[in-house]
């Protein structure tokens, strides 16, 4: 199925081709221990790429939620730890553009640092408090001082730490009960970056820890009021999470379609494509391709014509569904490519633990199972 809808996404997908290309011939290097994306970070930054979320309003291209995913899930298709940092940060521009909960001035001020290539992204993940998804309270504290916010405490799982020029660090304002959220430029005196990254999958994301140690912010940089409320925000950029995984498992398709048409044994008389148990493997591939891509781009596509529903159930299922079955394509496309696919040379084993990665990517898969079933049950009177 062709999930490309206009001659607009056609040419774009067109002027992305040479870099998904260039990427995919640079992804092994991205499995050593502390390595980073750099060139591809700067090819993308060359086409603006890194500003296409800034809204029309604010001088930009204001690309579309569902622009978005294809084009995330093309880079992918490259390298997975490219389209991953990128998502972040796009979707980040796209959150903000949507809720517009930011003071004006700082909303207008932050996009024009974006469109001259500055690069940002959360820091809300603790080692205490986990995921912020799970609820836990930020050990990172702000103290206001006059008119400058004091910020100390320690973030992980920052994704694009070499690169990014502002971090959105969540913090507990002492003496209340509240958390906010503060902009920090990464040239404040305080913040460092330790090199702690040490995952298997997505080793080019380098998702190291942020260091803040005393690092005094104007008093305009507390930007956002963290509350339960917060996740009713609407939240549609997330969805560049399973369309990553997804350009992950479509890459690791490829691979094993490649060979198996290529690859004949003398033992046989033909491809090991003509094998009954290779093509049986390869039917099971395209449904689940078909099912992930349909379900993620429906989605999208309502989430884009239903403006005042979150679609918050939904979301979390398409999570769900496209990451696991990510994580079954590329198993299928290891099985059909055989002991090869474990060698070090060979982009499949990879691509494994890559999508693997995505089950710890939010909202998880028990959180998931629980939300659609709160979902379910919410027009009945139910009591614990």
């Amino acid at each position: 199925m062709d999930f490309v809808r206009t001659k607009e996404q056609q040419e774009r997908l067109s002027e992305l081709q040479p870099y998904i290309t260039l990427f995919s011939k640079r992804e092994q290097q991205l499995d050593k221990l502390y390595s980073f994306p750099f060139e591809n970070i700067e090819d993308l930054k060359e086409i603006e790429y890194t500003s296409w979320t800034v809204p029309k309003d604010e001088g930009g291209l204001g690309m579309s939620l569902y622009d978005f995913l294809l084009f995330q899930e093309y880079i992918a298709q490259g390298d997975g730890a490219t389209a991953l940092c990128m998502g972040w940060h796009l979707g980040i521009i796209y959150e903000l553009s949507e809720n517009r909960l930011w003071d004006k001035e700082m909303f207008s001020w932050l996009c024009e640092k974006v469109k001259d290539g500055a690069l940002v992204n959360r820091a809300a993940t603790e080692r205490n408090t986990g995921s912020p998804t799970r609820g836990g309270k930020p050990e990172t504290t702000a103290v206001k001082k006059g008119d400058m916010w004091i910020i100390s405490g320690r973030k992980t799982f920052t994704t694009m730490a070499p690169v990014l020029d502002y971090f959105l660090v969540s913090a507990s304002i002492e003496g209340t009960e509240e958390i906010g959220e503060f902009l920090v430029p990464r040239t404040t005196e305080g913040v460092s970056i330790e090199e702690t990254w040490d995952s298997v999958a997505m080793r080019g994301t380098a998702s190291h820890d942020l260091i803040l140690e005393q690092v005094a912010v104007p008093y305009k940089y507390f930007v956002e009021k963290i509350s339960p409320r917060s996740i009713e925000k609407r939240r549609g950029w997330l969805l560049h999470i399973p369309a990553c995984y997804l350009g992950i498992a479509l890459a690791a398709r490829q691979y094993a379609l490649q060979f198996a048409a290529t690859y004949q044994p003398n033992s046989l008389k033909a491809p090991i494509a003509m094998l009954p148990n290779v093509q049986r493997l390869i039917g099971e591939i395209e449904l689940e391709i078909m099912q992930a891509r349909s379900f993620l781009y429906s989605v999208a596509k309502r989430y884009e014509e239903e403006q005042i529903q979150s679609l918050q159930a939904e979301m979390a299922a398409v999570k769900y569904v496209v990451t696991n079955a990510a994580i079954s394509i590329v198993d299928k496309a290891m099985r059909i490519v055989g002991a090869r696919s474990l060698s070090e040379k060979n982009p499949l084993h990879r691509y494994y633990l890559h999508v693997r990665a995505g089950l710890h990517n939010p909202p998880m898969d028990d959180v998931t199972i629980s939300l659609l079933a709160r979902h379910a049950l919410q027009d009945f009177d139910v009591k614990k």
